[in-house]
Formats: structure tokens, C-alpha cells, sequence
């Protein structure tokens, strides 16, 4: 196992808890963890050009590369920064299009899916101030999510490997994780 390269997606709606499930895979994981969003090339290239990032500005240049170079653009980048990699758990944080989704299953990896109502991930939003547009109102918020960028991850979730629910406390869905790495082993 600990000379293994396991890959997993992870996918969920915005403020969902992507992010702390990360940040918890590498305090529970016993192998080595590499983290990259498929926002990352997105951000890098922003952060060119400004100092904070909105989401929608993701959301347009992720439309655009798309539109451009096709749907698989962030898969196809990402899946290069795997490769480098020999060993390890391998985490592709915000699988949002079919593409992405079909690079991970093709390379042997899993999907896991953050499962989070969304009033309360408005909520965790207004606290967490990530990006410049946070900070919005619920109707603003619903409003993102029904960007061309958000659409694909209903459907994606429906195959998805495992589900994690993250609708109470950091406490209780940290325990969640925790159960998942003990059963890493048994899944890969």
C-alpha cells in the first residue's frame, strides 16, 4: 500500500466542505498526500491580473479555455501533475465536468462526493470570505450555482464512489474521514 499511487476526485457544490475534507485526508492519511484543485491553473492565471479572486471570474475563464480547447482542458492539465507523481494519495479537488470525472476513472481512481444542503453551505460561505464573492445573498448565491460551471455536479455525484455528508459539526464529519482513510486499503 505504501508504495501505491491512489487517486481520488472529489466533488461537491460550493461551500460543501471540499477543502476541510482535503485538509483532514492529509492529517489521517497515513501515505503521503498531494492536493490540486482543478481551479488551480484557473487561479494562477488571475492571480496575474488581480490580487483577490472571484469566483465568477473562475467560472468565465474555466468557460472559456473550455469553449476554446474543449471540456477536458483542467483534466488534461491536471492529469500531467499526476503522472509526476509515484507514489502517494493523489487528490483532484472540484471535479465539475464529465471529462474530468472520466480522466480520474480512466487513470483507476475514485470519486467521492461532499454531500451538503445548500442553506448551510450559504452559511459556511458568508463566514469562510475565500473569494471577493463569498459574501453574497442567498438569491445571489442560488444564482451562481446555476452557472454552466456548477451544472454537471448532480449528475457527477450520481456515480460517485463513496458519499461523505458533511450537515452537522467539523467533529463529526472529521470522524467521517477519519472512517474513510482507515478504509483506504480495503478500497484500492
Amino acid at each position: 500500500m505504501k508504495n501505491k499511487k491512489i487517486v481520488i476526485g472529489v466533488v461537491g457544490k460550493t461551500g460543501a466542505g471540499k477543502d476541510t475534507f482535503c485538509d483532514y485526508l492529509k492529517k489521517y492519511s497515513k501515505l503521503p498526500v498531494f492536493i490540486f484543485r482543478f481551479s488551480d491553473p484557473l487561479t494562477q492565471v488571475l492571480k496575474i491580473f488581480f490580487n483577490k479572486i472571484k469566483k465568477e471570474d473562475q467560472q468565465w475563464l474555466g468557460k472559456v479555455l473550455r469553449e476554446r480547447y474543449g471540456n477536458d482542458i483542467l483534466a488534461k492539465t491536471l492529469k500531467k501533475e499526476i503522472e509526476k507523481i509515484k507514489k502517494g494519495l493523489v487528490v483532484l479537488n472540484g471535479v465539475r465536468y464529465q471529462e474530468e470525472f472520466e480522466m480520474i476513472k480512466k487513470i483507476g481512481g475514485k470519486i467521492v462526493y461532499i454531500d451538503c444542503p445548500e442553506k448551510l453551505r450559504w452559511k459556511r460561505l458568508q463566514k469562510r470570505g475565500e473569494k471577493l464573492d463569498d459574501k453574497v445573498s442567498f438569491k445571489k448565491f442560488l444564482e451562481m450555482e446555476r452557472a454552466k460551471t456548477e451544472s454537471q455536479i448532480e449528475k457527477i455525484s450520481k456515480f460517485a464512489d463513496f458519499v461523505i455528508k458533511n450537515d452537522s459539526t467539523k467533529k463529526d464529519f472529521a470522524k467521517k474521514v477519519l472512517n474513510f482513510c482507515k478504509n483506504l486499503i480495503n478500497v484500492f
